[in-house]
């Protein structure tokens, strides 16, 4: 792609830091408070990022195609809220780990 003599491109880092401030404050709720606590809002900042790359804001988030970053990105997200949901629940997990029994 050719650029115009005397014309910069500026580097759009749109909600990045939005997303980045997101996963360390979950990281820290991870070691500081509660695992189960810092999953959630790490999946929380996670599933923020697919639905700000799905309205279109990319910037520094808009690795592959529109549509794959989405389907990764929530997709991955709602893996660890409900895996950071599941953290303390005995019943739910015996009854997951039995659907993979033999």
């Amino acid at each position: 792609m050719s650029q115009q003599p005397g014309t910069e491109q500026r580097e759009s880092w749109g909600p990045y830091p939005l997303i980045l401030a997101g996963a360390a404050v979950g990281v820290l709720v991870v070691f500081i408070v509660n695992p189960r606590w810092g999953g959630f809002v790490l999946g929380a900042a996670i599933m923020i990022a697919a639905a700000l790359r799905f309205a279109g804001y990319g910037g520094q988030l808009a690795l592959r195609s529109k549509r794959i970053d989405v389907i990764t990105l929530s997709v991955f997200g709602f893996v660890l809220v409900l895996t950071s949901l599941l953290l303390y629940n005995n019943e739910l997990k015996a009854l997951i780990l039995s659907l993979f029994a033999p």
